[in-house]
Formats: C-alpha cells, structure tokens, sequence
C-alpha cells in the first residue's frame, strides 16, 4: 500500500490530515477524539496573551446551504482561544506526549512587538510542540487590533514578524496567508525571505452571510448589531485552489512548503490540494459539520488512489498538476470541442437548449419533426460547456474534441494546429 506518511517542514505526521487551527483544535478533549480518529495531525487554536479575549455569547455562524440543506459556505466571527494561556500550554505538553507520532503545531496570533513574540514562542517551545504557525490571516475582531490580517496584508510586517520567531524559536515556523489579498504571493514571497520554513492557506475570506429582514441586521447578530465574519467552506475551495497554485508556479516561491486549506470534505479533495502542491492538507468546516471520522473516508480514499496510480507516497504526487497550470494567453485558440448530446439519457428537461438559446450562442435545437428532442448545431456550437453544466443527468451532455486537422464549422480554421501563445509570439 501507498506509504501516508509526510514529513512537512521537518515535521512528521502518519498522514497529511491536519486539523486546522480553529475551535475543533481549542482544547485537548477534542484534539485527542481527533487523533482517535485517525487525524494526522492538528494546528492548536490560536494562542495569544493573557487575559484571554472574549467572545461574544451567543451565534458566532452563519451558513449557505445548498436546496438540500447541505452546508456549501460557512461563516465565523469566533475570535482566538478564550481560554488561559497556561492551560493551553499544560494540555499542548499533555497531548503531544500521548501521541508522539502526531503532528501537534501551535497557532500563535500577538502584539506585532518582538518581546511578545519572544515569549510566547519560549512558551510553546517548553510544551513539545512540532512547529508554530504564526495567524497572519484572521481577518475579524483580532484585525481590528493590528493582529491577524491587519500583519497578513503588509508584506513587510509578514516578513518582520517571521523574522523575529525564526531568531527566537528553533521549531518550524508556519506562516499562515490571508486571502484578503489582490496578490497571494506577495506575501508568501515576504515569508519567506523572512526565514519562513513553510506557509499555510487560505485563512478565511472576508464577509457578511446574509441579512436578517426582520432586524433589519447582518446576520447572525449580537444584541441587534453585526459584523463582518470569516468566510469559509466547500465555497471557498476554488479560490484556495488558485492562491496555492500561484503559490507553487511562482519562481520567486517555488519548493516552499505549502500546507492547503480551504473547502475540503473529501480525499478528492485533498488530492486536488496535493497535486497543486501542497504537502498537507487542513480541515476545519467539514469536521464542524460532519464529525472527526470523516478522516477515515479521507484516508482510505487517498489510499486508494495512490495504490491506483502507482505513486508509491503522498510526496510522489505533490505538485504533478502545477506545471499545466499556466496564463491565459497561452492556450491553444486553436484547440476546438464541440458539445454532444447522449439521447439514450436524455429526459428532455430543455434546460441545455433554453440555457444555451436565452444567454449562449443559440447552438441546441428544440425539436425534430414535431418530437421533443434536442441537438447540437455544431457549426454554432464554440464548446462552451454550459449546456452541460445546466444539465440534470450526470454524462448526457459530453464536451467532445474534434479530431486534429478537422476544419472548425464554426471559424474555419484546422483544429489543434498548436497555435497557441508561444507560436503566435
């Protein structure tokens, strides 16, 4: 069987399912049912100094919910631990000794001055912890503070700030990126010229999940008043997916470590992470709505897979999509498919045929002789796939590629002549 196990920044866990740093990780009963689980290893919530923070006491999420109430966004305005310092640190120094074989880092979020960093690394240092992850991403209540995303979005204060932890710690040091961002590398670019051993993302995206008409208030609301939370979930993963991708295809970032976060419920998901180039993944919204075991489908699913490839380990994968990754202007123009409609599974719905009449290019007939029945006029047809995005039968509607050197009906031009970008330059 494919060998789980990773060794990521120096640090080693059976399997590249981490926890991430969030309220399944803010004390050690959950950690430990984690890692019953089955669970690789866990960021602890975010550490800051005494007097704790406090949180509000009442709804701290919201949720988008699918038409069959499945949870595809969800939201935070959950602040770091509330819990004493030094009982995190006790049960960070508990935990970590009754499961040596796991990953335990230690998420950290202080004044952006270098004696508080100082001593709460010397802190963390002392528990046995495997690494630090420094919170530059929380962009809620700790931002407002000059914390979190208030350092996350100034590329100099990132790589201050780990500059400082790499002088006063000797474990790993774990930047965590903000999203809220125009430009992700910026600041892993800046992490790592501050000495960053490895980066984490995405943190949670800046937002507001609806609003309550009745209160006339952002929902959820405190005594009548709102705030913008951290948005998270299955809805996040395409934009997670992109900031580790730029991350892994950049030059100035190539090989620096990357550990994925964002939307993942599934070992599909964790390999698309992987294959993009991450070398772990962390887990937060799905384990809240689903439980901790979700990790066995996790782990045997990837299992599977690696055993189905013949990638002989989780190193053997990381990053085999990244170089197909690329900019747009260097497609192939000339590469044409045209959309194919299976009759035998056709129900005759006519989504594809309105989708494609009211806002495409017109190319899905609606009827021959007389009998309810849908086809592609190919000469109209450009590939765009929306009829089969629309489409409620998984595989009636199949995007295929016309032969090389075919002419296209629709432009006149041979297809898959390899004229793309390079050439035409």
């Amino acid at each position: 069987m494919a060998d789980l196990a990773t060794t990521f920044a120096g640090i080693r866990s059976p399997n590249p399912f981490w926890l991430a740093s969030a309220p399944p990780t803010d004390k050690a009963y959950n950690v430990e049912r984690a890692f019953q689980a089955g669970w690789g290893g866990v960021v602890w919530k975010t550490l800051g100094e005494d007097p704790p923070v406090v949180n509000v006491s009442g709804p701290r999420y919201g949720a988008i919910h699918a038409s069959d109430r499945r949870v595809i966004g969800f939201n935070n305005i959950e602040l770091i631990t509330d819990r004493p310092l030094q009982v995190n640190l006790d049960e960070i120094r508990a935990v970590k000794a009754r499961w040596p074989d796991r990953a335990v880092v230690v998420s950290l979020m202080v004044p952006c001055e270098e004696p508080c960093w100082a001593g709460i690394l010397r802190l963390v240092e002392e528990t046995g912890a495997d690494g630090v992850e420094l919170n530059f991403g929380c962009p809620h209540g700790m931002s407002e503070r000059g914390m979190g995303a208030a350092v996350g979005q100034v590329p100099e204060y990132v790589e201050m700030v780990v500059r400082w932890c790499k002088t006063h710690t000797r474990l790993p040091v774990i930047a965590k990126l903000t999203p809220n961002v125009t430009d992700i590398r910026k600041p892993a670019e800046a992490a790592l010229r501050g000495g960053a051993d490895a980066v984490s993302l995405i943190n949670t995206i800046n937002s507001i999940m609806g609003v309550d008409l009745d209160a006339m208030a952002p929902s959820p609301h405190t005594d009548g008043l709102g705030t913008h939370g951290g948005y998270c979930g299955a809805a996040v993963r395409p934009i997670a997916l992109h900031m580790t991708a730029e991350i892994a295809r950049s030059p100035e970032t190539a090989g620096l470590p990357i550990s994925a976060i964002g939307g993942i419920e599934s070992w599909r998901d964790a390999a698309e992470f992987i294959a993009l180039g991450a070398g772990t993944v962390q887990v937060c919204t799905a384990a809240m709505v689903y439980g901790f075991r979700i990790v066995e489908e996790m782990i045997s699913g990837l299992s599977g897979f690696l055993d189905d490839r013949r990638y002989g380990s989780v190193a053997a994968m990381v990053g085999l999509a990244t170089p197909k990754v690329t900019d747009w202007n260097r497609l192939n123009l000339d590469y044409a498919v045209k959309a194919r409609i299976n009759q035998d599974l056709c129900i005759s719905c006519g989504r594809c045929h309105i989708a494609c009449e009211d806002t495409s290019h017109q190319a899905i007939t609606s009827a021959v002789d007389g009998v309810r029945r849908f086809e592609v006029i190919e000469s109209e047809c450009v590939g765009c796939n929306l009829c089969a995005l629309v489409c409620p039968i998984a595989d009636c509607i199949t995007m295929e590629p016309l032969a090389v050197g075919v002419i296209d009906a629709r432009t006149g031009r041979p297809v898959g002549s390899g004229n793309t970008w390079k050439d035409r330059a």
